[in-house]
């Protein structure tokens, strides 16, 4: 490849990938070309893009940007993946994929331009953005239903004996 077709590629990596914090790296040259176009396809339709690069390329092009770390996994042939509303998410239809096909080979991904890369299966593992809001929505909620609980049950229980003290002077007149 000439110095100049480096520099577009390189270009167009930075364009691409220089504002992003969050990527996954997986090897998808052992797939065969029907399997390769299904899986992209599948990703596309949850809007996850998987796109190969050329690693020297790419690590140039990420120095000095948030996904600078993953060029420590940019070894053999990999393809990027990005996209998807988190890359928790990204990393939980890789795992789907992978099961369905076997030859996918899931390596390393980063999350939030963090140093410290992940493992794609153990990345999976972890709660996505909408399951932590849930969880969050759900504990700051407890307390007030606690506590509508513990008023209404005095209200309740006083409800329950006026009844009964009105039924036993019925039943005595």
């Amino acid at each position: 490849m000439s110095k100049p077709i480096k520099e577009l590629v390189t270009q167009t990596y930075t364009r691409t990938y220089g504002t992003l914090s969050d990527a996954c790296v997986v090897d998808v040259t052992r797939l065969n070309v029907n399997d390769a176009t299904r899986l992209r396809a599948a990703l596309a339709r949850k809007g996850i893009k998987v796109q190969v690069i050329k690693n020297s390329l790419a690590r140039r092009a990420f120095e000095g940007t948030p996904l600078a770390p993953i060029g420590a996994a940019l070894t053999g042939p990999c393809a990027l993946v990005t996209g998807g509303d988190s890359i928790i998410d990204v990393a939980k239809q890789l795992v789907e994929a992978a099961r369905e096909f076997e030859k996918l080979t899931l390596k390393q991904a980063i999350i939030e331009g963090d140093p410290d890369l992940l493992d794609v299966t153990t990345l999976a593992t972890l709660k996505g953005r909408k399951e932590l809001l849930g969880d969050v929505a759900g504990l700051i909620s407890s307390p007030a239903r606690r506590l509508a609980g513990c008023l209404a049950s005095p209200a309740g229980k006083i409800a329950g004996c006026l009844k009964a003290m009105v039924e036993k002077t019925e039943k005595a007149a």
